[in-house]
């Protein structure tokens, strides 16, 4: 009951990239890079399991972006003349890539660090991959002239990856798509179709992960324009309740989305968001247990997954590391609390 997970990424060593950064540079390149990667990989793993997760992950530490990580390996798009675009409905500006021909990808994408991870836990494995609605809005288009036309050309790739990340032994996908939460009526007219496509096939768990964004000053103030109730979730809710994906992560804790939308997921678990990750105050594993006891007004126990709100990855690592603990903790605490 209640296992817990992270939404995805975690931060990266100061030997391995900057620090604090959504597109941190690396600190070696070449074999040294990779050999860093790896380590850090490895580094967080362990974290998570010392920590007392359920469900691991990779912490996306060979991503320098989650996802730019994954438009490396695809071809059609030029990275040497990046452009300045604003992102998310314009909340911030970026320096993003320009798809300049047909996608395809050049080969395996996450090969390295998905089968790294299997090979080194014996726990369950969740592997991030942005959605395609989300890398639409996160790249400059000079070839397609229509989202909807990319965002499927984007699905079609990511659904290569995906069924190879289920060869190589993960346990559940996660598409995040955060630009769910931005343009609510077009996910929900669009935005779900495409993510089914990416989820093509798969027979492990499917997931999608929607929130409002990294704890950066940019989504902190737009936060604040968005009023006493966060209602961006009930557009897109009910055509995700009637989609084939198994599970949907959201926003809680520390947020103004009200509790009740959850019941709108029926059918579906749902990883709630039981860890702030905008503040670098450490939860208790009272609040925590507070957090799941709420949530289960509305959604049932067997399906509910605590989770962190978003990833951590530009959150200091000794407070990283002690909001995965009391993750566990407080689920902990929760599982005797409402075992009955």
């Amino acid at each position: 009951m209640f296992p817990t997970s992270i939404a995805g990424s975690l931060p990266k060593p100061g030997w391995l990239a900057e620090t604090h950064k959504l597109w941190p540079k690396w600190r070696a390149e070449g074999d040294a890079l990779l050999e860093a990667k790896a380590d850090a990989t490895l580094l967080w793993i362990k974290a998570q399991e010392d920590a007392g997760l359920d469900i691991v992950t990779d912490g996306e530490q060979a991503r320098q972006h989650f996802v730019h990580g994954f438009l490396e390996q695809v071809a059609g798009i030029d990275f040497e003349h990046k452009v300045e675009m604003g992102i998310r409905n314009d909340r911030y500006k970026a320096m993003v890539p320009q798809v300049v021909a047909p996608l395809a990808l050049k080969g395996r994408v996450h090969a390295f660090e998905a089968q790294l991870a299997r090979a080194h836990t014996k726990r369950k494995l969740k592997f991030t991959l942005p959605g395609p609605m989300t890398i639409v809005d996160t790249v400059a288009d000079r070839f397609y002239g229509d989202r909807v036309k990319m965002a499927f050309a984007f699905a079609e790739l990511l659904n290569q990856e995906a069924l190879a990340l289920q060869a190589d032994g993960v346990d559940i996908i996660q598409f995040d798509e955060p630009a769910f939460n931005v343009y609510m009526k077009e996910a929900a007219e669009w935005g779900v179709r495409a993510l089914e496509r990416a989820a093509q096939g798969l027979t492990c768990t499917t997931a999608v992960h929607i929130c409002y964004g990294y704890g950066i000053q940019a989504n902190v103030d737009w936060k604040k324009t968005l009023g006493e109730e966060w209602r961006q979730y009930e557009q897109v809710f009910p055509a995700l309740a009637a989609s084939r994906i198994d599970q949907v992560s959201l926003e809680c804790y520390h947020s103004h989305v009200p509790p009740d939308l959850m019941a709108l997921l029926k059918g579906k678990d749902v990883m709630v968001g039981v860890i702030d990750v905008a503040s670098d105050v450490v939860e208790t594993p009272e609040e925590v247990a507070e957090t799941i006891g709420r949530a289960l007004q509305f959604v049932a126990r067997e399906r509910l997954f605590p989770c962190t709100n978003c990833g951590l990855a530009p959150m200091d690592r000794e407070v990283a590391m002690k909001k995965l603990e009391a993750l566990a903790q407080g689920a902990a605490l929760a599982r005797a609390r409402y075992a009955a």
